[in-house]
Order: C-alpha cells, then structure tokens, then sequence
C-alpha cells in the first residue's frame, strides 16, 4: 500500500494569487522531485495604501510516502 505525505507550505509574489501558489510547488519540488498533487487551502494578502502589494497561497503539496525531502530525514 502507498503512503502519502504532505508538506504545507506559504509561497508568496507581487504578482496574483496563481503566481503565488506557483512559488511554493517550485519550492517544494526543489525538495521532493515527485509531488503528486496540490491543494490550495487558503489565500491571503498584505495591503498597502488601500492596494494588495503581496499575495499569499497557503498550499498542502503531496508527494509519495517513501520520498523524503531532500536535506531532511522525514
């Protein structure tokens, strides 16, 4: 049977929302080459003089269970 972890990570862009969530599967596929899938659990956004200046994606990035991510013992 196949085991499945996931990670949670925040990725970030000045852009949009999408970019934003692009940001952070690139960084976890820098440490687990082989995700699975993402889901998307929330999105938020830091606002400036009435004006979104940075936007945020909270992701959960699954990846197959006997991978671990690179530099860590998981």
């Amino acid at each position: 049977m196949a085991v499945i972890k996931v990670l949670e990570l925040v990725g970030s862009s000045t852009k949009d929302w999408q970019d934003a969530a692009n940001n952070a599967v690139m960084e976890a596929s820098k440490l687990v080459p082989s995700i699975k899938g993402v889901e998307v659990i929330n999105w938020t956004a830091n606002v400036s003089a009435g004006k979104i200046n940075e936007y945020r994606a909270n992701v959960k990035v699954a990846y197959q269970g006997d991978e671990s991510p690179v530099g860590t013992k998981m």
